[in-house]
């Protein structure tokens, strides 16, 4: 596999030091992450100090930066999806980055993105 963009969950099981989800990734040349993984995951910083530790931790990961296409892109998955399946506005930004950089997204809840067209999912 060459590349991935991987979901907050995954990131989170990388910090716990699951083994298993760090071999699965190892398998990919190129890690992303969306610029929502990257705010998500400070908001969950229990101090400055883990913060710290947090942000050198996602600088080894190609963060993609919010655009107008991958906005546009989530406003369209907001619009279609929020009523009927509770999409929330981070998961529609980071379905909406896979989908504009054309690569598929690891994720353990599948469930939050699976009626998504035009994502895959890992």
């Amino acid at each position: 596999m060459e590349k991935v963009i991987l979901d907050t969950n995954i990131l989170i099981e990388i910090l716990k030091g699951n083994q298993k989800t760090i071999q699965i990734v190892k398998q990919f040349d190129r890690l992303f992450i969306s610029a929502i993984t990257v705010m998500k995951i400070y908001f969950g910083a229990l101090n400055k100090q883990e913060l710290k530790k947090l942000k050198q931790f996602v600088s080894s990961f190609d963060v993609i930066s919010l655009n107008e296409n991958i906005s546009n892109i989530a406003t369209n998955l907001i619009y279609k999806y929020t009523k009927s399946h509770t999409l929330d506005i981070p998961d529609a930004l980071i379905a909406s980055t896979s989908i504009f950089i054309n690569t598929p997204l690891f994720t353990y809840n599948k469930k939050d993105f699976k009626y998504i067209n035009d994502i895959e999912l890992l």
